[in-house]
């Protein structure tokens, strides 16, 4: 059924700027949404690095049904024992490095920084917070108030005091961590910046300024995440380990749900708060939400979707050369493809470029800090014969430029 657009923008509140490109979307299943008039789409964002084992994985729905037949919501204060979140839990503490004991349940990854926030604070009884330059936490005021441009946060002002950023991959600037810091908020990989990776050990010199100065690392693992860099989390690639680890995005499956993870003595400091003074969630760990996450992290390891994550990687990287591409940079399936101006110096018109990619069948997006820069994250599950016809259509897009 076609949805009337000029209702839809009447309703609906919108996220941003109206986009000329709006997809009616009829399904999604795989790698693939379709419009209701049929066409199809390859999807390059993965639903914004949600949609990992692909939209509409049976072994999600199966699960989130045979949950529907027992119960939905009850409550999440401790009243009551729910298995899907104890069940979940254990699997993932099975799958992470040492040290990780405990799990917080909300509901999105800007929650998950949020209590993070929170949970350093009160650990610590300190109140500085540094995160890094061009990184984007999530749109809640404590996650905005970390934003270092001015442009996104001077409408929100005043924002919450003792907040700085440093430069990402600046060495010197890691000396700003002292004892006054409750926390520093990093990116394995720069997101927003356009898929910046860690040069020369900068994360391990991270980790080790931070045990030095007793501040928590509290490391933003909401996009990349759940196999997209090879390994479960990406901070594994770097020979690190952070005091609390936020997730969501990739961690439902496509059902809302995410969390932060810590040792349980880090954990156990909102236990000495009533819950509305430490940290509290109506719906965080809704059992619907719980059972998709476990089938989708038993879909990444049992079915060892990490395997070919990198070959895949390298294969963009081989196929989309242009003489608009810049460069092709990432790290497994989370990269990004990065345009050259044209020979008359003149800025790359994004916005062109995503209509392009559009009418060409790829669903893609720029990053916040870097428009210059389209995504490339397709679902782990997509093929060599996929990549290949991804690549097609990418490159045709690009020569109508």
């Amino acid at each position: 059924m076609k949805t009337e657009l000029k209702e839809f923008r009447q309703y609906v509140a919108q996220v941003g700027e109206i986009d000329p490109i709006m997809i009616d979307v009829q399904k999604a299943e795989g790698i693939y949404v379709w419009d209701t008039e049929g066409k199809e789409y390859i999807d390059m964002l993965s639903g914004i690095c949600v949609g990992n084992i692909g939209h509409r994985n049976p072994r999600v729905i199966d699960a989130v049904k045979a949950q529907m037949d027992k119960y939905m919501h009850v409550m999440v204060y401790g009243e009551f024992v729910q298995s899907p979140q104890l069940e979940y839990a254990k699997y993932l503490m099975a799958n992470l490095p040492k040290g990780f004991d405990q799990i917080f349940y909300v509901n999105s990854g800007s929650e998950a920084i949020e209590g993070a926030l929170k949970t350093a604070k009160i650990f610590t009884k300190r109140t500085e917070v540094i995160s890094f330059k061009n990184s984007y936490h999530g749109s809640t005021l404590g996650a905005v108030s970390m934003l270092s441009a001015e442009e996104f946060t001077e409408k929100f002002r005043p924002l919450i005091p003792d907040c700085r950023s440093i430069e990402y991959n600046n060495e010197e600037d890691l000396e700003k961590i002292t004892t006054k810091t409750a926390c520093v908020v990093a990116e394995s990989i720069q997101a927003g910046a356009g898929v910046i990776l860690p040069s020369n050990d900068f994360l391990k010199r991270l980790r080790q300024r931070c045990t030095e100065f007793g501040a928590l690392l509290i490391m933003d693992e909401i996009q990349t995440g759940f196999g997209r860099s090879g390994r479960l989390f990406a901070f594994e690639n770097y020979g690190i380990v952070p005091d609390i680890l936020c997730i969501a995005k990739g961690m439902g499956g496509g059902m809302p749900i995410g969390a932060f993870v810590g040792s349980k003595e880090i954990m156990n400091s909102l236990n000495n708060h009533h819950p509305l003074i430490g940290h509290a969630t109506t719906f965080g760990g809704h059992p619907l939400s719980c059972v998709a996450a476990l089938e989708t992290l038993k879909t990444i390891v049992e079915d060892k979707l990490m395997e070919g994550v990198e070959e895949k990687g390298e294969l963009y990287k081989t196929l989309l050369v242009h003489p608009r591409i810049k460069e092709v940079r990432g790290i497994g399936l989370f990269n990004c493809m990065e345009l050259k101006e044209d020979e008359n110096n003149k800025e790359v018109d994004w916005s062109r470029v995503l209509i392009n990619l559009f009418e060409e069948g790829i669903i893609s997006g720029t990053h916040l800090f870097n428009s210059n820069c389209i995504s490339i994250k397709p679902p782990l599950t997509i093929t060599e014969e996929e990549i290949r016809e991804s690549c097609s259509r990418i490159l045709r897009a690009l020569d109508k430029l």
